[in-house]
């Protein structure tokens, strides 16, 4: 055993929560530039400029796949001379697609052609920018938070990111008004500058110049090639598993998102209004469970000891039982507390989603020669299919079900479905972290990697 004698070292022991909550912010930047993106011009669309629906929507799902290059893009991050420079370009590539996204809007009214080319180009860029930002930020995040700290930080920049879609949103929906196309395009274009600037603050000298003591110092000096790197990671059964937890898990997450508001207006008979303020509750749950998550993840250890997978079991386990209680509600009708079932599916959405990203962060480090770039990459691939996925086969599978049968039997058919997914989720990510060790212990093991 020797003891560390290089100062540095015992400065680069971790990020701090100043630095944590600074990641956050560009975790709330990206989440207001899609904003932007996914909310305001698919209704300009629909609404406004009277075009099918079929043509955001398909934009909004080019952008998911996009994203299946997650992994090289953080591959990159791992070789190149620091993660800053992938998140801040990834973000310029991305407020460049969304001011093309922009254009295409305005465009798609008289020259839909051309419009939708360039739609597909614009969202390309933004595809390629969401992915290559936010991997190379939560490759950062997982290689400079300390093990016992990663469940409260995958929380904090969660609720950041939140926080950024509905501040902007807030901000652009009194701002655009009355609609314009020049307003529009003033708007739309100070977003962007805002967002680039919060984040060129948030990242300045974010980044040590020396490797972090538990995360890297282990590691072999030369990163592996991008195909070897792959190799590496479906070589391990617990990354595979893990693989295949997110994109369960995720789709199950996602595949309500573009039908809750529907069914509460079909089953329900809800106005706009209302069914809105219901996403809202939703939301509002998740929101809860990711607190609650981050704080029992975190600041009970040694008088609590829950393990990371024992939350996201619970969390997927109370998403299925919300599940089956919508779908069972979806034939009651009116008389069911719908607004407490729909807080509890995000509140178990919640635990679920912080517990499962910050195991990710622990699993991200876990490779003996590759990186965190190219772990996240691939894990950050499969939630983005797994999230385009989910809302499309929600989406027909109502769509399929009310040619059949009954607008309620129709829904509780795939909030079934949605639930059992949860289940299947819930066995996969006890398989893939049945040997995970415990933050404590994870602490131990990587002090000893280090000063051995």
């Amino acid at each position: 055993m020797h003891a560390p004698t290089s100062p540095v070292m015992a400065r680069t022991r971790g990020l701090s929560w100043i630095s944590i909550i600074r990641i956050g912010l560009v975790q709330a930047s990206i989440g207001a530039m899609v904003m932007l993106t996914t909310t305001v011009l698919n209704r300009l669309m629909v609404v406004e400029y009277a075009l099918a629906a079929a043509l955001p929507a398909g934009l909004v799902g080019w952008h998911y796949a996009v994203q299946l290059c997650r992994p090289l893009w953080g591959h990159g991050s791992d070789k190149g001379a620091g993660r800053t420079i992938w998140i801040m370009g990834g973000l310029a590539v991305l407020a460049l697609g969304a001011c093309l996204a922009v254009q295409t809007t305005l465009m798609t009214a008289g020259q839909w052609w051309l419009g939708l080319t360039l739609g597909i180009f614009a969202y390309t860029l933004i595809g390629i920018g969401v992915g290559a930002s936010g991997t190379s930020a939560l490759a950062l995040l997982a290689s400079g938070v300390a093990p016992e700290r990663r469940a409260a930080a995958a929380a904090v920049t969660w609720i950041m990111m939140i926080a950024g879609i509905v501040v902007s949103a807030v901000t652009v929906s009194q701002l655009i008004d009355p609609f314009s196309p020049q307003r529009l395009w003033w708007v739309a274009s100070g977003l962007m500058i805002a967002c680039l600037c919060v984040a060129a603050l948030a990242t300045y000298r974010l980044e040590p110049r020396e490797p972090f003591a538990f995360a890297e110092t282990f590691k072999d000096a030369d990163t592996p090639g991008f195909r070897e790197a792959l190799n590496e990671i479906f070589a391990e059964k617990a990354a595979r598993r893990f693989t295949l937890f997110i994109f369960a898990s995720m789709m199950a997450f996602n595949m309500q998102d573009l039908i809750l508001e529907p069914f509460a207006g079909l089953v329900f008979a809800m106005t706009p209004g209302e069914s809105t303020g219901l996403g809202g509750m939703q939301s509002g749950g998740v929101l809860a469970g990711m607190i609650v998550a981050g704080i029992a993840g975190s600041a009970f250890k040694g008088r609590m000891p829950v393990e990371l997978r024992h939350w996201i079991v619970f969390g997927c386990l109370g998403s299925a039982i919300a599940l089956a209680c919508l779908a069972v509600g979806a034939k009651v009708g009116n008389g069911w507390p719908i607004h407490a079932n729909v807080f509890a599916l995000g509140f178990c959405n919640g635990l679920f989603a912080v517990a499962a990203i910050g195991a990710m962060m622990g699993l991200a480090g876990a490779g003996e020669r590759t990186r965190e770039g190219v772990r996240m990459g691939v894990w950050g691939a499969s939630q983005a299919i797994a999230f385009g996925l989910g809302g499309l086969v929600g989406s027909l599978g109502v769509d399929i079900g009310r040619r059949f049968m009954d607008d309620g039997s129709a829904f509780q058919l795939v909030f079934a479905a949605e639930g059992a997914l949860f289940v299947v989720a819930a066995w996969l990510a006890v398989r893939a972290t049945q040997k995970a060790l415990s933050p404590t212990r994870m602490a131990k093991e990587d002090t000893r990697r280090v000063f051995a």
